[in-house]
């Protein structure tokens, strides 16, 4: 009797990134749902080396990432930037992303769209985070991030 395969997992990394008020989303071409920036961390990279390479390849920013670090650094151990939380995404029946996610500014860069990913983007405020296409984890998410990233005189 053979064994089912098991699920095919993959290590993601996502990034919120919050401009006056407002966090970015991309409409995803194959997914067909908004999104924030991010995607799969490629062999030798970090998290936050995969942020900043998906999000420069995507929406052409250069990103800082918000996050505490621990403070360890010696010849084998280094401190990561902690995400906001880690999800499971099932992204199709035996296919799912472990997703960081975190929470980031743009630094830098041209903002331009990658027509082979995304159909469009868009600054969403927390207003607009509301609308029925918004899936309720984006919502949540995209709120907790406004609320920490933005000064209270700017909300």
């Amino acid at each position: 009797m053979s064994r089912p395969a098991p699920p095919d997992k993959h290590f993601t990394a996502t990034a919120f990134l919050v401009r006056d008020g407002k966090v970015l989303l991309v409409n995803h071409r194959k997914l067909k749902r908004w999104l924030p920036v991010g995607g799969h961390i490629e062999a030798g990279e970090d998290p936050a080396q995969a942020l900043r390479r998906e999000v420069r390849e995507e929406v052409g920013l250069d990103i800082a990432v918000v996050a505490d670090t621990l403070p360890v650094h010696s010849h084998d151990v280094q401190g990561l930037p902690r995400p906001e939380t880690i999800l499971l995404e099932t992204i199709e029946p035996g296919h799912f992303h472990i997703d960081l996610i975190y929470f980031g500014h743009a630094v830098g860069g041209e903002p331009r769209l990658d027509p082979t990913e995304h159909s469009e983007q868009r600054w969403f405020s927390a207003q607009d985070l509301g609308a029925p296409e918004i899936s309720e984890d984006v919502r949540l998410l995209g709120r907790r991030a406004i609320q920490s990233l933005t000064p209270e005189s700017s909300r």
